[in-house]
């Protein structure tokens, strides 16, 4: 009994350790395309989308004045722009992905009518632009590390039932089909030694009997030594041997 638990036991983490194996694999290559994404994510904002959007702000201020900036912080009551959360599962593993998203009217809509309205417009849209792939790399990075704290997690475990549990399971097997196999020859030995000692007493009883037999002048076979006698000698009636 003890040596088919361990063999289940074996069996399960055989098969534990082929789907954490898998489960690593795969979290191993959503972590290289997200790293991907990030360092291409990354070179946008600070090539193009940064950039782009402190010249519009720098343009804006030119052309409408610094005190815009005054007027639209005063007519803002709530965001627009707000960042919805969503959840992706990856081999088990939920990865949080923030999604950029605008809801309600722009209050600012008429601000710049006098002058810079066009420089102003440019520089809104600039803006909202750079924070939504600022949103998109946020999400990125957030699943970048919970990628990187998932893949450790799981690789322990692979390691721990690779060098650690099967190797220990295996050994208890070893040593459960070692103790059968003494068993298993020292019954044979003890059937031996007793079939041996059956026929021992088996002999001293028949070299007992015949000493009594002895004694009492009486012979083993007596009528298998008569018929021989017979038989040779001639003493017989001829139709014993027709």
């Amino acid at each position: 009994m003890a040596l088919t638990l361990m063999k289940i036991r074996l069996k399960s983490a055989v098969q534990g350790h082929s789907l954490l194996k898998k489960k690593s694999d795969a979290l191993k290559l959503k972590f290289r395309k997200i790293l991907k994404q990030i360092v291409e994510t990354r070179e946008q904002v600070m090539m193009e989308a940064m950039p782009e959007a402190i010249l519009a702000l720098a343009a804006a201020n030119f052309s409408a004045g610094s005190e815009f900036g005054n007027v639209v912080r005063q007519n803002v009551g709530k965001a627009r722009v707000k960042v919805r959360t969503e959840v992706d599962n990856i081999a088990g593993v939920k990865l949080p992905t923030f999604v950029p998203e605008e809801k309600g009217a722009d209050v600012n809509e008429l601000t710049g009518l006098s002058r810079g309205g066009e420089k102003i417009k440019d520089c809104k849209e600039q803006w909202l632009k750079c924070i939504k792939v600022l949103i998109v790399l946020a999400s990125l990075q957030t699943s970048f590390r919970t990628l990187d704290e998932s893949i450790k997690s799981t690789n322990r475990r692979v390691n721990a039932i690779e060098h650690v549990i099967i190797p220990k399971i295996e050994r208890t097997i070893a040593y459960i089909t070692s103790e059968l196999d003494e068993a298993e020859r020292e019954e044979f030995f003890r059937l031996k030694k007793i079939q041996a000692k059956k026929a021992k007493i088996k002999a001293e009883k028949e070299t007992e009997k015949e000493k009594r037999l002895a004694a009492a002048g009486i012979s083993a076979t007596p009528a298998t030594s008569e018929v021989d006698e017979g038989l040779i000698g001639g003493t017989a009636d001829d139709d014993i041997l027709f």
